[in-house]
């Protein structure tokens, strides 16, 4: 099963088989990576459950990567935020 869920999208139903290493490792097949959505530098979970393994990507982006994302024009720097919020209080 490919978890397509967590990304917003329908569930889609790929089967590849992969041989495991000497090494214990795997190669993501193609259609997976494309269907989950994950590229080279990734990371992705294996959850082990009951009926198999789930193999789905790991979301890395942190709060930072939205910082400022619904910001309209040049915005402000924190001095000028200060001084607004100083004047505020203050008036």
């Amino acid at each position: 099963m490919i978890d397509g869920k967590e990304r917003g999208k329908e569930e889609q139903n790929v089967h590849v088989e992969a041989k495991i290493t000497s090494k214990g490792q795997i190669t993501i097949p193609r259609d997976v990576r494309r269907a989950l959505q994950v590229q080279e530098g990734d990371t992705v979970i294996f959850d082990v459950e009951e009926d198999g393994v789930r193999l789905r990507p790991r979301h890395t982006g942190s709060v930072r990567a939205f910082l400022g994302a619904c910001r309209i024009g040049q915005g402000k720097t924190a001095a000028e935020i200060v001084a607004e919020v100083r004047g505020l209080r203050d008036g």
